[in-house]
């Protein structure tokens, strides 16, 4: 009789909800493909990756931005801290006169000016480290456009324009008094 209680308690083991795991939604993508213009490489295919809008385009860059900026700064804080720990110390030959303490408050305080100076050398270091990683790929990355002329013809079909229009058009409005 052993057997067949063991039985039926294994089996509630393979219950629905004792072995269904529930996954997280996929996450939209980020680029589509769009069929290929004229002025595109054959060789590439038929098709183009390109994001859906300028919107789509413009929230991938900053959100690679503010990936590579947090990860930067995070890097920099455990660089910067090995670094006030290290100037900071009090001299090896200190030790040898005996008698002789280190004042830990000092140490302390210099430690937090470090890392003040250096966090703050670092924010605009990883910045740059930022735009210049992210705005490359970017800048060539394809953007997709209805044609307005395709659809009031009842053609589907969609055009497509480089991240570097944006790219270019931000610079020329930023620069203009």
């Amino acid at each position: 009789m052993a057997p067949i209680e063991s039985t039926r308690e294994s089996s509630s083991d393979f219950s629905s909800t004792a072995t269904v795991i529930a996954f997280d939604p996929p996450l939209p993508l980020l680029r589509g493909p769009i069929p290929a213009s004229a002025s595109d490489d054959p060789s590439i295919g038929p098709f183009v990756l390109a994001f859906r809008d300028a919107q789509a385009w413009k929230s991938a860059l900053q959100a690679c931005q503010s990936k590579i900026i947090e990860q930067c700064q995070g890097g920099a804080q455990v660089g910067c801290s090995i670094s006030a720990s290290a100037k900071c110390k009090p001299p090896w030959w200190r030790t040898y006169f005996g008698g002789v303490t280190t004042d830990l408050s000092e140490r302390e305080q210099c430690e937090e000016r470090e890392m003040e100076a250096c966090l703050a050398s670092s924010r605009e270091s990883c910045l740059k480290f930022s735009k210049d990683k992210c705005l490359n790929p970017f800048r060539d990355a394809r953007i997709a456009l209805i044609d307005p002329k395709k659809l009031r013809k009842g053609e589907t079909g969609t055009t497509s324009f480089r991240g570097s229009v944006i790219l270019d058009a931000e610079l020329e409005f930023k620069g203009s008094p």
